[in-house]
């Protein structure tokens, strides 16, 4: 059933617990439901917003629209064969309890993203990744709703164009598309991914199955992350940059030059290319642990920001413009928010 609330608290309803308003908060449980809602003309003329459990999103203030969201939590089985099983899931099911099912069933492929919050819906929007797998490595197809016209359409991977924490879903299709269901391909003779964030060493001793890698990533995550139940957060807050080989080397000399010889994390993503980690550099800057009145930079990762009780999203801006522009200035490299300010 689809439900209207007006001038309604988004507090409860995004991860960093940030008080703003939305003029319209939408429920739906159905695909249906939806497709109805919107082929009736309720979104027309309106500023709008799909979420999940907004557990991506930083409200910088009130939203002046609608904000619609999945309560569809459904989960089957749709097709398999003797190595494959295909996987489908509601937009609003919590991903972490796909994957506690795809473990439980012995379907492998993405137990590596064990406890990354947010719903199946976001997993895809986002490409959501940790421990050398992204959503994207898996997904097979898309089921979403044109905003416009309520015709319900599918796409596959290669038409979702997933990248490093981005879809089309984030770009061209932002405003054209919400996704309905997302299909994963999972692998029935499982072939683990140990070789990232050193996770093969954590397995050491530990037989290797997917609830091993499963518990073993929850119980790192659990270590270096805010509980939810306590603090406001959204996760990693930046994208860790990719830069040529050549800026990974002015890195390197910035250190040497300040008498610092510790190693500069990387990881290759092409000849040309590597991967920084973004909570390094914020580390290196000074950041983590420190505080500005109600909001900070959590003291076991740097790449999470954190509201301790009464932050307002703005705060939380500006204390992510601030870090920016240390990093910046120190290491000539922009630091990019995985977060979707509004």
């Amino acid at each position: 059933m689809i439900t209207a609330k007006h001038n309604y608290s988004l507090k409860n309803n995004n991860t960093f617990r940030i008080d703003q308003t939305a003029k319209c908060f939408v429920e739906y449980e159905t695909e249906q439901e939806l497709v109805d809602y919107i082929r009736s003309g309720a979104l027309e003329g309106e500023k709008y917003i799909f979420i999940g459990e907004g557990s991506n999103l930083l409200f910088s203030q009130d939203f002046d629209g609608v904000v619609v969201r999945s309560l569809n939590k459904e989960i089957s089985v749709v097709c398999e064969n003797e190595k494959e099983v295909f996987v489908k899931a509601g937009a609003g099911l919590h991903f972490d309890d796909l994957i506690a099912y795809c473990v439980e069933k012995g379907f492998g492929g993405i137990e590596n993203l064990s406890l990354i919050p947010g719903t199946v819906g976001a997993s895809a929007v986002q490409n959501v990744g940790a421990y050398g797998v992204e959503a994207g490595d898996r997904i097979h197809t898309v089921r979403m709703v044109d905003v416009k016209s309520g015709e319900v359409v599918e796409a596959g991977k290669e038409e979702c164009e997933f990248g490093y924490r981005m879809s089309r879903f984030k770009k061209d299709w932002a405003d054209k598309y919400a996704v309905l269901s997302v299909t994963y391909r999972l692998d029935k003779n499982p072939e683990f991914v140990l070789s990232y964030g050193g996770l093969s060493k954590m397995m050491e001793g530990k037989e290797l199955s997917l609830q091993s890698v499963r518990d073993c990533v929850i119980a790192v995550r659990r270590d270096k992350l805010p509980a939810v139940e306590e603090y406001g957060s959204a996760g990693s807050f930046f994208k860790n940059p990719i830069v040529s080989k050549e800026k990974y080397e002015k890195v390197v000399k910035v250190l040497r030059n300040e008498n610092d010889e510790s190693a500069v994390p990387m990881y290759e993503v092409s000849e040309t290319e590597v991967k920084i980690p973004a909570g390094w550099l914020i580390e290196k800057c000074g950041w983590k642990g420190q505080k500005r009145g109600d909001v900070g930079v959590w003291h076991k990762q740097a790449l999470i920001l954190v509201n301790y009780g009464n932050g307002s999203g703005r705060d939380v801006q500006n204390l992510s413009k601030s870090i920016q522009e240390d990093v910046r200035n120190r290491f000539e490299i922009e630091l990019h928010p995985e977060v979707i300010v509004l």
